[in-house]
């Protein structure tokens, strides 16, 4: 049988802690806490993209229009 323990720890506490860490865990750590901040800005700027309101057929409507301006723009 395991016993989970609980403890509440203030942020003062966990640096304290961090401050003892060797070198080593210190980098280790750092790089633990960035790969988190990119997996949560990734995550976040995907669902950013994410949309189902958009279909093929407006997607190709305007690329269309793009062209025809462009065309417009060169042909005067």
């Amino acid at each position: 049988m395991k016993t989970a323990i609980q403890l509440e720890v203030t942020f003062d506490q966990v640096l304290s802690l961090v401050k003892r860490l060797p070198k080593k865990d210190k980098i280790r750590l750092t790089k633990e806490l960035e790969k988190d901040i990119i997996d949560t800005k990734l995550t976040k700027l995907l669902k950013s993209f994410k949309t189902e309101d958009l279909y093929l057929s407006d997607i190709e409507s305007e690329v269309e229009s793009v062209r025809q301006e462009i065309y417009e723009k060169q042909n005067g």
